[in-house]
């Protein structure tokens, strides 16, 4: 084998490894991304939630009826 075709041979060899490491760090970061997705889901679904709840809460502490029952069991 002549010294041209041997470092022709590596460097093949060498591109062809980085590719590869590039390829599965690649596939690996979207595996991640995949879970993050599922994971902004839930939360978004959570946070629609905790505002329902909160307008529940609101509605309560801001009603007339409440509030006029409250005063007179504070005159009472």
């Amino acid at each position: 084998m002549d010294p041209f075709q041997m470092v022709v041979i590596i460097v093949l060899i060498a591109v062809s490894a980085r590719v590869v490491r590039q390829y599965l760090k690649m596939k690996e970061v979207q595996q991640a991304g995949a879970a993050t997705d599922k994971d902004v889901a839930r939360m978004e679904s959570d946070i629609a939630r905790l505002k329902e709840r909160v307008h529940v809460l609101e509605k309560i502490v801001t009603d007339n009826d409440r509030q006029l029952a409250e005063e007179i069991r504070k005159l009472a």
